[in-house]
């Protein structure tokens, strides 16, 4: 049987607390059956700035955290060079569950489809009207087409802010493409630069 969406699972007028409770039971979609565990949000409700990212990966899958692998240290270190403090934020994926193909004993990353993100946009939704933040900060593609529609391209915009009814929106690359690009060095650099445009907005 086909799940069809998270909607079902969120609870009306929840905390995070009691959203990242109700998320550990959710089969909206397939996604469930495969992974360790539903990776929820994390960070304060009172948070002016929320980072999301496209999906947990291998790591947060295993821990239950959101960006505690490779990407996320690099995402730490272009926050704290740009004085930002971890703490500070609320950080969340756009899809709660790990989606990979198995090779062997390793566990690859596969792209949640349109599906898959749909079914999942009820809890960031729900995230969103906890928090109340002043700006969403989209790290990639699928996070950016979340938020702003498919026909949005990350690579001709990066860096630019959209104002939103309820709050602004900076996009930019995922820390993982930084880490995967031939030339890492200016890859970051032009990383921290997208993410020094936060003080535009928030300051």
């Amino acid at each position: 049987m086909t799940a069809t969406g998270a909607a079902a699972y969120v609870p009306p007028d929840a905390d995070l607390t009691q959203l990242e409770a109700a998320s550990k039971r959710c089969h909206g979609c397939d996604l469930y059956r495969h992974a360790t565990q539903t990776v929820f949000g994390e960070g304060p409700a009172s948070a002016e700035i929320v980072l999301v990212g496209e999906q947990p990966g291998d790591r947060e899958d295993l821990q239950g955290h959101p960006f505690v692998g490779p990407a996320g240290r690099l995402l730490d270190r272009a926050l704290d060079q740009i004085g930002i403090d971890r703490d500070t934020v609320y950080l969340t994926n756009a899809v709660k569950h790990f989606k990979f193909a198995e090779r062997g004993k390793r566990r690859i990353h596969q792209p949640p489809g349109r599906t898959e993100i749909v079914a999942c946009a009820p809890w960031f939704d729900a995230e969103l009207a906890v928090v109340r933040p002043r700006l969403v900060v989209c790290l990639g593609s699928i996070a950016a087409k979340a938020l702003l529609g498919q026909s949005f391209r990350v690579t001709e915009h990066r860096g630019q802010l959209f104002t939103m009814p309820d709050y602004q929106v900076l996009t930019t690359v995922h820390p993982s493409s930084v880490l995967r690009s031939r030339d890492r060095g200016k890859a970051y650099a032009d990383f921290v630069a997208d993410l020094r445009r936060i003080a535009t907005a928030t300051g």
